[in-house]
């Protein structure tokens, strides 16, 4: 293995060492290797660098880098570093770029036009159709699409992209052979198979509260356009939005009801001076080098039968075209599984909704 490479890796994941104590440290050291064989005394020295951060320097090992290398190559992954031709280009330049990235999949989408398609994770069905559409059209004309890989719509944006016949990048909020959450098992197989999975946290690292607004820069890094679907105050999505505008990308949002909490952020951020995103055409005016394929749009549900129960019409609503996990649709409904299952089952029987592989259900 590249010695200097490995102990590039082992520097960059210190703990307390981020992008510019990095950068002070190789420009002092001049090599990660001679980083970490340098005295604790002299890394003290160096302008920036905490006595913890120092300390944590000297307490590192070359060994540590291979390992994060091996582990990652183990689960069919690979590294990549900012000198590597294959590092996204985009992200070199926004804001505390991430020195090392690990990659499962097609790493080639890294070289396309992307975009990012952020929303709530407990969106309406309106919220799930616009998401669907736009990522749709997105994929099918040649774009990577970007999200976040949470329930909700970030999943919708991924299996609607692969279901065009596109590609799809998941950035995650914690390192390579962690599902989270659990429920998306089949959209990480998913992505990992027919697209790919990006993560700027060692494999094996499981999520805090903090990696997933230090993730959500990087899924606007990586994208020209940053497209809000809906988003509530507080929201994830407008993080997103929020670091996209740092970066100078451009930000677009889908107008929804001024009455729906799931729309009050994106609502917000059109009467702040992003561009309202009224159609699949809005998006793609921004990317002149694409041409439209015409490649068609995605199966829209039919209309509910007026003769419904209540009962039933509530958690029908929850449901497109799109098939949704057993545990998100008794999440969102905030019902028993059971009664949930009840439920389907009659609306099934109905032929009103389907039941695929994985317990997950879509309207017909």
């Amino acid at each position: 293995m590249d010695q200097q490479r490995a102990a590039y890796v082992a520097l960059a994941l210190t703990p307390g060492i981020g992008p510019s104590r990095l950068h002070a440290i190789l420009e002092v050291c001049q090599t990660a290797t001679g980083a970490l064989s340098a005295p604790f005394a002299f890394l003290r020295a160096i302008p920036g660098l905490t006595p913890a951060a120092a300390s944590a320097v000297a307490a590192g090992s070359v060994e540590m880098g291979a390992r994060a290398i091996e582990t990652a190559e183990r689960l069919g992954g690979r590294v990549l570093i900012l000198d590597d031709p294959e590092y996204p280009a985009l992200l070199r330049h926004i804001p505390e770029a991430p020195p090392v990235l690990f990659a499962v999949g097609d790493s080639s989408l890294l070289e396309r036009l992307a975009v990012a398609i952020v929303g709530s994770r407990d969106h309406t069905p309106y919220g799930g159709e616009v998401a669907r559409a736009v990522a749709w059209a997105a994929a099918a004309a040649g774009l990577a699409v970007v999200s976040g890989m949470a329930r909700g719509l970030d999943a919708v944006a991924h299996d609607a992209a692969l279901d065009a016949g596109g590609g799809t990048i998941g950035v995650l909020g914690n390192g390579l052979g962690i599902v989270y959450p659990a429920a998306n098992g089949r959209l990480y197989r998913r992505v990992a198979e027919r697209g790919l999975l990006l993560t700027e946290f060692p494999p094996g690292e499981k999520p805090t509260a903090g990696s997933f607004p230090r993730r959500n820069r990087l899924i606007s890094g990586l994208a020209r356009v940053t497209v809000v679907v809906e988003a509530s105050e507080g929201s994830g999505a407008l993080i997103t939005a929020g670091s996209a505008l740092e970066q100078g990308r451009d930000v677009m949002a889908v107008p929804g009801n001024i009455t729906s909490p799931c729309s009050a952020g994106a609502n917000r951020l059109i009467r702040d001076g992003a561009e309202p995103l009224l159609a699949a055409g809005d998006l793609l005016a921004h990317y002149p080098e694409v041409v439209p394929t015409g490649g068609g749009a995605p199966p829209v549900a039919r209309p509910l039968p007026d003769d419904l129960t209540m009962e039933d019409r509530a958690v029908a609503e929850l449901l497109g075209a799109e098939p949704v996990p057993l545990e998100d649709l008794v999440g969102r409904s905030g019902r028993a599984p059971q009664d949930v299952l009840a439920v389907l089952c009659a609306l099934e029987i109905a032929g009103v909704v389907e039941q695929q592989p994985g317990r997950r259900f879509r309207r017909l």
